[in-house]
C-alpha cells in the first residue's frame, strides 16, 4: 500500500516487541486509521490486546519473519535489542524504520559513545573492557569512583557495578557476568534531563519540551515537564538532540538522554548519557500534555506523514506505577486533573512498569517537585 515511501490510512504497520510501548504504538495507530501487527516470542504480552493481528514466534525465526514482513507495509519496533539479523531479514522484505544503523550504534554502549564523541558531543570518559588486563587498565585511565557497564542488553540498571576503589574493579565485573563492558567516569551532573526528538522520512525533526526525570531504585520514578533550563539550555539540548537524529539518518522518535553539569564558566553543561532509539518512557507525559503524542508522532515518521507540532499545552508531571503502586488506581483516577494509563499486565512483580499517570498543569504553574 505504501506509494513512494508514504502508508496511508488503512495500511499496516508491523511492531516487532508486545509490552507496553508496543501497546501505546499499536493504540496510536488506531487513532490515525491503521492498523498494528505485533511480531513477538512472548503469550500474554499487552500490545497483544489492542493489536489488529499478532504473531507469535521467535526473532531468529526467518520463514515467519518472512511471513511477517509481507503482510505489512513498514515495520518499527518498540525496543531496541532487535537481533541485527532480524533488522536485516526485514529489511530486504520492506521498509524498516528506524533504520539498523540506528539500532546497531545505540545497542552497544562503546559503539553509542565512539559514534557520539566521534562528532563532538560530550560524554562521560569512557574506555572498552574485555579482560581483566584491559579492566585494569580502564581504572587507570578513568580512575575511580566509576560505573562499569555490560555493552549490550543493560537498562533500568541492570549490567551495571560501580567502582568506588580500584580494589572494588575485579568484584564489579564478576557482578556484570565478566561480559564485555565499558568502564564510565563517574559524573557529577546537576540533574537528569531528556529530550524526545523526532525525525520525518523528509529530514523534517521536531523536539519536545526537555523534561527532567527523577529515579528510584535505577528505575524512571518521575519525569517532569517541563525541565527548569535557560531557554538557551533548552535550545543547546534539543539542537544535540536533532544533530544525532539527522547523524544517523534517522526516521521515528528518539529518546536522548542528558545529564547537565553544574555551572563552571564557560564549559559545556550537557553531556549525553545515552540514545533510544525508540518512544521513551520520559515522553509519556505527551500523550496528555500535547496535542500530538510520541506514540503518534513516531507513527507519522514510520508512515512518512507530516510530523506535528510538538508545543506543550500543560506543564505536568509523570509518574510510573511500579509494581503493586499500580493497587492505587481508584484513588489515582479520582484525582482532578489527572490521566491514569494502565498497561494491562496481569502480575505486579516488584521493578514491573505496570502503567504511568500523569498530573496535568496550566503553563507556568506546576508545583516543585523533589527526589522521594
Amino acid at each position: 500500500m505504501a506509494k513512494n515511501g508514504v502508508i496511508p490510512p488503512g495500511g499496516t504497520i508491523g511492531i516487532l516487541g508486545g509490552g507496553q510501548l508496543g501497546r501505546m504504538l499499536a493504540s496510536a495507530a488506531a487513532e490515525m486509521g491503521l492498523h498494528a501487527h505485533i511480531y513477538c516470542p512472548d503469550d500474554d504480552v499487552p500490545a497483544a490486546e489492542v493489536a489488529a493481528h499478532v504473531t507469535r514466534a521467535a526473532y531468529e525465526d526467518e520463514a515467519a519473519l518472512a511471513s511477517f514482513a509481507e503482510s505489512v507495509d513498514a515495520v518499527t519496533y518498540e525496543f531496541e535489542n532487535v537481533p541485527a539479523e532480524t533488522a536485516r531479514i526485514l529489511s530486504e522484505h520492506g521498509i524498516v524504520r528506524p533504520g539498523a544503523r540506528a539500532l546497531a550504534t545505540a545497542q552497544d554502549r562503546h559503539v553509542e559513545k565512539s559514534f557520539l564523541t566521534s562528532h563532538g558531543i560530550l560524554t562521560a570518559p569512557f574506555a572498552d573492557v574485555a579482560d581483566e588486563a584491559s579492566l585494569n587498565e580502564a581504572v587507570a585511565k578513568i580512575g575511580t569512583p566509576s560505573v562499569l557497564k555490560t555493552r549490550r542488553f543493560g537498562y533500568d540498571g541492570k549490567g551495571q557495578a560501580k567502582i568506588a576503589a580500584p580494589g572494588d574493579a575485579l568484584a564489579a565485573y564478576g557482578e556484570i557476568g565478566r561480559q564485555p563492558a565499558i568502564l564510565e567516569g563517574f559524573v557529577a551532573f546537576e540533574r537528569e534531563i531528556s529530550v524526545v526528538v523526532a525525525r520525518g522520512a523528509d529530514g523534517e525533526t521536531a523536539a519536545y519540551d526537555p523534561v527532567e526525570n527523577i529515579h528510584k531504585n535505577h528505575i524512571l520514578d518521575r519525569t517532569l515537564a517541563p525541565a527548569a533550563l535557560t531557554p538557551a539550555l533548552a535550545d543547546e539540548a534539543c539542537a544535540i538532540a536533532a544533530r544525532i537524529a539527522n547523524e544517523l539518518d534517522y526516521v521515528g522518535v528518539m529518546g536522548v538522554e542528558m545529564f547537565l553539569l553544574p555551572e563552571a564558566g564557560n564549559k559545556r553543561r550537557l553531556l549525553v548519557n545515552e540514545i533510544a532509539p525508540r518512544v521513551h518512557n520520559s515522553g509519556h507525559w505527551t500523550m496528555d500534555a500535547c496535542a500530538v503524542s510520541q506514540f503518534e508522532q513516531h507513527m507519522r515518521a514510520v508512515c512518512g506523514w507530516p510530523l506535528a507540532n510538538p508545543r506543550r499545552h500543560s506543564d505536568a508531571v509523570m509518574t510510573n506505577l511500579i509494581g503493586d503502586e499500580v493497587d492505587g488506581w481508584e484513588r489515582l483516577a479520582a484525582e482532578p486533573d489527572t490521566a491514569i494509563h494502565l498497561y494491562g499486565k496481569r502480575e505486579a512483580r516488584p521493578g514491573r512498569k505496570m502503567g504511568h499517570v500523569t498530573r496535568l498543569y496550566p503553563l507556568g504553574k506546576r508545583p516543585p517537585v523533589t527526589p522521594s
